[in-house]
């Protein structure tokens, strides 16, 4: 089965600050997600997705862009400032924790109607809170979306449907649990297209004046930048002890 054709240029989508989540967390996470959502809020970024991890101890990730789907390192030293003591003060989390702030990265979550739309031809992996006609699992090309909000349809069409199966289905943006963009090559093109297309935008004269400096000494250094891994060039982290 081949993929359909698609021009995410072609795809007209409002980028709105407000845009609302129709994805989002439970428990604890959401919990955090309230409180950090109206402080991106303010600085001019959505919250894309929280996450808590106890792998090694326990790691607080929070996922944030600009409306337009940027996000590089200053913007997380920008948001890891405001929000640590906002953190520190509301006190979610019971114990020692690591705050993490990145991108979203080039296999994003996706969450907000506009993401689907942005990621039209794009392959995609999609899991249900309870399922359509008995599956909870899909895997294939996003062909676009119908109807607004919570009530809005995601059109996908299948790769891993069998022979008696219809390959184009609608899965209900009200009921997904989880849906994310599959790392392929044609998704790397085009983020480095994207990448490249915006360093050649002509700055302001502001930006060329700025001077680089460095972040506060308790920011971990970048990761290195390895093959296969380029979305690690935007991730900033910042560790620190609960008080």
């Amino acid at each position: 089965m081949e993929p359909i054709e698609g021009n995410q240029a072609q795809v007209q989508v409002p980028e709105l600050l407000d845009e609302p989540r129709l994805i989002a967390e439970t428990g604890l996470a959401a919990r955090v997600a309230t409180i950090a959502a109206p402080v991106l809020l303010d600085l001019g970024f959505r919250l894309v997705r929280v996450k808590i991890t106890s792998n090694q101890g326990t790691t607080l990730q929070i996922m944030a862009e600009r409306p337009d789907g940027t996000m590089n390192v200053d913007d997380c030293e920008k948001v890891s400032v405001a929000l640590s003591p906002v953190l520190d003060l509301e006190d979610p989390i019971s114990q020692v924790y690591r705050l993490e702030i990145s991108s979203p990265g080039i296999d994003r979550p996706l969450v907000r109607l506009t993401d689907f739309q942005r990621a039209v031809s794009h392959e995609a992996r999609v899991e249900l809170n309870f399922g359509l006609d008995g599956r909870k699992r899909f895997r294939g090309w996003i062909e676009g979306t119908e109807g607004e909000g919570r009530d809005a349809l995601i059109l996908l069409r299948r790769m891993d449907s069998r022979a008696d199966e219809e390959a184009d289905v609608k899965l209900p943006i009200n009921d997904i649990s989880e849906a994310r963009l599959v790392l392929t090559e044609a998704l790397i093109r085009e983020s480095l297209r994207a990448g490249k297309a915006a360093l050649e935008e002509p700055q302001s004269e502001e930006e060329e004046a700025a001077p680089v400096r460095p972040g506060p000494g308790r920011f971990a250094k970048p990761k290195p930048i390895s093959p296969g891994a380029l979305a690690a060039r935007r991730n900033a982290q910042s560790a620190r002890p609960k008080r």
